[in-house]
């Protein structure tokens, strides 16, 4: 068994056998040898988790099965399932599209085991229904803060959303529309030195000014008096 680990070092890396760990502990690092972007990108990508205040943990012998991952690899276990505790593992597909013969395009990709997902899920009787509020950031500065509004408001309970992509503002607010969305949070650069968001109801289009502070407290505000 221990040739065939020398014949191909990957079986070692994905080895469950406790003793192979012994057989890597001193092989070198991947994170010793990424390149300035690819180091950049992984920085910004644990900034954004620590935003979030998500826990996780960095695996350098981590290993996935497919070729074509570039950057940041992950997967998603759960506390709840025992051994088997891998619910979700995906990675950056950057270079694929191009590989097969296409543009350059960046991609990103997972996959689920769905009986684990399942068996996380709390019961819940509650049904689909509207998105309470799109989030139309512009620029870097206004998206960082959007990414990290639309993650607690949701688990206040409320359906957020956000366009990732750094859009123009009619692009996103069709992306609203889209969404049958009730409110659309819209600000940028300007906004953010003045200190205040527009809030448009996107049934009457009206809209208000909200002070940036407290933010959060205010919109949870808003949409308790909804329900």
């Amino acid at each position: 068994m221990l040739k065939n680990y020398h014949t191909n070092p990957l079986r070692v890396f994905d080895c469950k056998v406790e003793s192979c760990n012994t057989i890597i502990a001193d092989a070198p690092s991947i994170l010793n040898y990424l390149c300035e972007e690819c180091s950049d990108h992984f920085s910004q990508v644990q900034d954004y988790l620590r935003d979030l205040k998500l826990l996780f943990e960095i695996n350098p012998r981590m290993v996935r099965g497919l070729d074509y991952y570039t950057k940041t690899a992950f997967e998603v276990k759960s506390g709840a399932l025992g051994a088997q505790n891998s619910l979700a593992g995906g990675g950056r597909y950057d270079g694929l599209v191009s590989f097969l013969g296409g543009p350059d395009v960046p991609g990103i990709g997972f996959g689920i085991g769905m009986e684990r997902l399942i068996d996380c899920l709390p019961p819940s009787d509650q049904s689909s229904r509207q998105t309470d509020l799109f989030i139309a950031a512009l620029g870097a500065r206004a998206q960082k803060i959007a990414f990290g509004l639309t993650q607690e408001l949701r688990k206040k309970g409320i359906s957020a959303a956000m366009d990732y992509t750094n859009k123009s503002l009619k692009s996103q607010m069709k992306r609203a529309d889209k969404l049958n969305s009730a409110y659309t949070l819209i600000f940028g650069d300007k906004e953010m030195d003045e200190a205040r968001v527009e809030l448009r109801d996107m049934n009457t289009k009206n809209q208000k000014s909200l002070p940036l502070d407290h933010l959060l407290e205010d919109l949870t505000n808003i949409f308790k008096k909804r329900e």
